[in-house]
Protein backbone atom coordinates (compact mmCIF):
# COMPACT_ATOMS: atom_id res chain seq x y z
CA UNK A 1 0.00 0.00 0.00
CA UNK A 2 2.75 2.27 1.16
CA UNK A 3 4.59 1.25 -2.01
CA UNK A 4 1.78 2.13 -4.59
CA UNK A 5 0.96 5.22 -2.59
CA UNK A 6 4.81 6.41 -2.82
CA UNK A 7 5.12 5.32 -6.56
CA UNK A 8 2.11 7.55 -7.19
CA UNK A 9 3.29 10.92 -5.90
CA UNK A 10 7.05 10.13 -7.27
CA UNK A 11 5.04 9.76 -11.01
CA UNK A 12 2.62 12.72 -10.67
CA UNK A 13 5.98 14.81 -9.43
CA UNK A 14 7.37 13.77 -12.22
CA UNK A 15 4.50 14.50 -14.58
CA UNK A 16 4.44 18.09 -13.07
CA UNK A 17 8.05 18.74 -13.54
CA UNK A 18 8.03 17.75 -17.21
CA UNK A 19 5.72 20.09 -18.24
CA UNK A 20 7.39 22.92 -16.70
CA UNK A 21 10.25 21.46 -19.29
CA UNK A 22 10.11 23.73 -22.43
CA UNK A 23 11.82 22.61 -25.41
CA UNK A 24 15.57 23.83 -25.65
CA UNK A 25 15.22 26.19 -29.48
CA UNK A 26 17.40 24.33 -31.96
CA UNK A 27 19.00 26.65 -34.20
CA UNK A 28 19.89 24.73 -37.06
CA UNK A 29 16.08 23.51 -36.92
CA UNK A 30 15.05 27.47 -36.78
CA UNK A 31 17.15 27.94 -39.96
CA UNK A 32 15.86 24.91 -41.63
CA UNK A 33 12.05 25.99 -41.06
CA UNK A 34 13.22 29.71 -42.62
CA UNK A 35 14.66 28.42 -45.41
CA UNK A 36 12.10 26.03 -46.38
CA UNK A 37 9.66 28.81 -46.04
CA UNK A 38 11.91 31.45 -47.90
CA UNK A 39 11.98 28.74 -50.89
CA UNK A 40 7.83 28.32 -50.63
CA UNK A 41 6.99 32.04 -50.26
CA UNK A 42 9.08 33.11 -53.35
CA UNK A 43 7.87 30.09 -55.51
CA UNK A 44 4.43 30.05 -54.49
CA UNK A 45 3.81 33.60 -52.91
CA UNK A 46 2.40 34.22 -49.55
CA UNK A 47 -1.57 33.00 -50.02
CA UNK A 48 -1.16 30.15 -51.67
CA UNK A 49 1.55 28.71 -49.32
CA UNK A 50 0.05 26.40 -46.49
CA UNK A 51 2.25 25.94 -43.45
CA UNK A 52 2.00 22.07 -44.00
CA UNK A 53 3.54 22.40 -47.03
CA UNK A 54 6.20 24.43 -45.48
CA UNK A 55 6.76 21.55 -42.83
CA UNK A 56 7.22 18.86 -45.26
CA UNK A 57 9.93 20.96 -47.76
CA UNK A 58 11.73 21.06 -43.86
CA UNK A 59 10.99 17.45 -43.20
CA UNK A 60 9.71 18.70 -40.20
CA UNK A 61 5.82 17.82 -38.46
CA UNK A 62 3.44 20.70 -38.39
CA UNK A 63 3.80 20.94 -34.81
CA UNK A 64 7.66 21.58 -34.51
CA UNK A 65 6.67 24.56 -36.74
CA UNK A 66 4.02 26.16 -34.71
CA UNK A 67 5.83 25.45 -32.03
CA UNK A 68 9.20 27.67 -33.11
CA UNK A 69 6.85 30.52 -35.15
CA UNK A 70 3.29 30.08 -33.95
CA UNK A 71 1.68 31.30 -37.59
CA UNK A 72 2.82 31.24 -40.90
CA UNK A 73 1.92 34.87 -40.80
CA UNK A 74 4.92 35.56 -38.08
CA UNK A 75 7.32 33.51 -40.39
CA UNK A 76 6.69 35.27 -43.29
CA UNK A 77 7.21 38.53 -41.59
CA UNK A 78 10.68 37.26 -39.97
CA UNK A 79 11.47 36.74 -43.53
CA UNK A 80 10.88 39.46 -45.32
CA UNK A 81 12.47 41.64 -42.21
CA UNK A 82 15.70 39.23 -42.64
CA UNK A 83 15.37 39.99 -46.51
CA UNK A 84 15.00 43.62 -45.58
CA UNK A 85 17.91 43.73 -43.87
CA UNK A 86 20.36 42.12 -46.31
CA UNK A 87 18.47 44.40 -49.43
CA UNK A 88 19.54 47.52 -47.81
CA UNK A 89 22.94 46.59 -46.68
CA UNK A 90 23.32 45.67 -50.18
CA UNK A 91 22.14 49.28 -51.65
CA UNK A 92 24.26 50.72 -49.07
CA UNK A 93 27.27 48.92 -50.55
CA UNK A 94 26.36 50.81 -54.09
CA UNK A 95 25.24 54.02 -52.63
CA UNK A 96 28.60 54.51 -51.26
CA UNK A 97 31.18 53.11 -53.25
CA UNK A 98 33.28 55.50 -54.26
CA UNK A 99 35.16 53.98 -57.01
CA UNK A 100 31.90 54.23 -59.67
CA UNK A 101 30.44 56.95 -61.09
CA UNK A 102 27.01 58.55 -61.13
CA UNK A 103 25.26 57.04 -63.85
CA UNK A 104 27.03 53.38 -62.98
CA UNK A 105 25.66 53.32 -59.39
CA UNK A 106 22.27 54.21 -61.13
CA UNK A 107 22.67 51.51 -63.02
CA UNK A 108 23.89 49.30 -60.45
CA UNK A 109 20.86 50.13 -58.24
CA UNK A 110 18.22 49.15 -60.99
CA UNK A 111 20.30 45.86 -61.83
CA UNK A 112 20.10 45.00 -57.57
CA UNK A 113 16.40 46.33 -57.28
CA UNK A 114 14.90 44.12 -60.08
CA UNK A 115 17.35 41.30 -59.08
CA UNK A 116 16.28 40.89 -55.43
CA UNK A 117 12.09 41.30 -55.85
CA UNK A 118 12.13 38.66 -58.69
CA UNK A 119 13.81 36.93 -56.02
CA UNK A 120 11.59 37.91 -53.28
CA UNK A 121 8.40 39.34 -55.27
CA UNK A 122 6.11 40.13 -52.08
CA UNK A 123 8.76 42.35 -50.57
CA UNK A 124 6.89 45.78 -51.87
CA UNK A 125 3.51 44.80 -50.67
CA UNK A 126 5.07 43.81 -47.03
CA UNK A 127 7.31 46.91 -47.11
CA UNK A 128 4.31 49.27 -47.76
CA UNK A 129 1.88 47.21 -45.47
CA UNK A 130 4.79 47.37 -42.65
CA UNK A 131 5.30 51.29 -42.91
CA UNK A 132 1.56 52.00 -42.72
CA UNK A 133 1.11 49.51 -39.74
CA UNK A 134 4.44 49.08 -38.32
CA UNK A 135 7.36 51.41 -39.46
CA UNK A 136 9.14 50.88 -36.71
CA UNK A 137 10.10 47.44 -37.51
CA UNK A 138 11.78 48.51 -41.03
CA UNK A 139 15.73 47.86 -41.06
CA UNK A 140 16.50 51.10 -42.04
CA UNK A 141 20.07 51.27 -41.08
CA UNK A 142 21.00 54.66 -43.36
CA UNK A 143 19.95 57.49 -44.73
CA UNK A 144 19.96 57.11 -48.59
CA UNK A 145 19.97 61.21 -48.89
CA UNK A 146 23.48 61.61 -46.64
CA UNK A 147 25.20 59.23 -49.43
CA UNK A 148 28.20 59.38 -51.75
CA UNK A 149 25.56 58.69 -54.53
CA UNK A 150 23.43 61.79 -53.32
CA UNK A 151 27.00 64.20 -53.19
CA UNK A 152 27.82 63.17 -56.79
CA UNK A 153 23.85 64.16 -57.70
CA UNK A 154 24.87 67.44 -56.04
CA UNK A 155 28.15 67.86 -57.98
CA UNK A 156 26.39 67.12 -61.50
CA UNK A 157 23.62 69.67 -61.07
CA UNK A 158 26.37 72.00 -60.09
CA UNK A 159 28.54 71.45 -63.03
CA UNK A 160 25.25 71.75 -65.18
CA UNK A 161 25.09 68.43 -66.47
CA UNK A 162 21.57 67.32 -65.11
CA UNK A 163 19.22 69.73 -64.89
CA UNK A 164 18.30 70.86 -61.41
CA UNK A 165 15.76 69.09 -58.86
CA UNK A 166 15.03 68.31 -55.78
CA UNK A 167 16.93 65.38 -54.80
CA UNK A 168 13.80 63.63 -53.60
CA UNK A 169 12.56 63.47 -57.09
CA UNK A 170 15.70 61.29 -58.47
CA UNK A 171 14.81 58.90 -55.33
CA UNK A 172 11.27 58.50 -56.13
CA UNK A 173 11.81 58.05 -60.20
CA UNK A 174 14.31 55.00 -59.09
CA UNK A 175 12.30 53.28 -56.89
CA UNK A 176 8.65 53.53 -59.27
CA UNK A 177 10.07 52.61 -62.33
CA UNK A 178 11.52 49.52 -60.59
CA UNK A 179 9.34 48.92 -57.79
CA UNK A 180 6.42 49.63 -58.58
CA UNK A 181 5.52 47.32 -61.37
CA UNK A 182 6.17 44.38 -58.75
CA UNK A 183 3.75 46.32 -56.12
CA UNK A 184 1.23 46.32 -58.63
CA UNK A 185 2.16 42.55 -60.79
CA UNK A 186 -1.16 40.86 -60.29
CA UNK A 187 -2.96 44.12 -61.39
CA UNK A 188 -0.31 44.12 -64.66
CA UNK A 189 -0.33 40.12 -64.97
CA UNK A 190 -3.99 40.44 -65.65
CA UNK A 191 -4.09 43.70 -67.68
CA UNK A 192 -1.74 42.23 -70.66
CA UNK A 193 -2.64 38.34 -69.95
CA UNK A 194 0.73 37.45 -68.64
CA UNK A 195 1.87 34.92 -66.30
CA UNK A 196 4.83 34.93 -63.92
CA UNK A 197 7.46 33.88 -66.26
CA UNK A 198 6.22 36.44 -68.85
CA UNK A 199 6.20 38.97 -66.27
CA UNK A 200 9.85 38.43 -65.11
CA UNK A 201 10.93 38.34 -68.48
CA UNK A 202 9.29 41.98 -68.62
CA UNK A 203 11.18 42.86 -65.71
CA UNK A 204 14.65 42.38 -66.89
CA UNK A 205 14.09 44.01 -69.94
CA UNK A 206 13.91 46.79 -67.96
CA UNK A 207 17.45 45.81 -66.26
CA UNK A 208 18.87 48.11 -69.47
CA UNK A 209 15.96 50.51 -70.09
CA UNK A 210 14.80 52.36 -66.58
CA UNK A 211 18.50 53.49 -66.41
CA UNK A 212 18.75 55.09 -70.09
CA UNK A 213 14.79 56.67 -69.49
CA UNK A 214 16.45 57.94 -65.87
CA UNK A 215 19.55 59.58 -67.69
CA UNK A 216 17.04 61.02 -70.46
CA UNK A 217 14.63 62.44 -67.72
CA UNK A 218 18.26 64.17 -65.93
CA UNK A 219 20.34 65.38 -68.64
CA UNK A 220 20.38 69.36 -68.82
CA UNK A 221 19.02 71.10 -71.70
CA UNK A 222 21.62 72.24 -73.93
Amino acid sequence: MFNTHFAYIFAASISRMSSKVKIKPDASTEEKIKAAARKLFTQKGFAATKTRDIANEAGINLALLNYYFRSKEKLFEIIMLENLGHFFQGIQLIVNDESTGFYKKIQLLVDFYITRLIENPDVPLFIMNEARNNPKNLPLQFNLMDSYFMKQFMKEIKKGRIKKMPPGHLVINILGLTIFPFAARPMMQKIRNINDEEFFALMLERKKLVPDWIKAMLEAKK
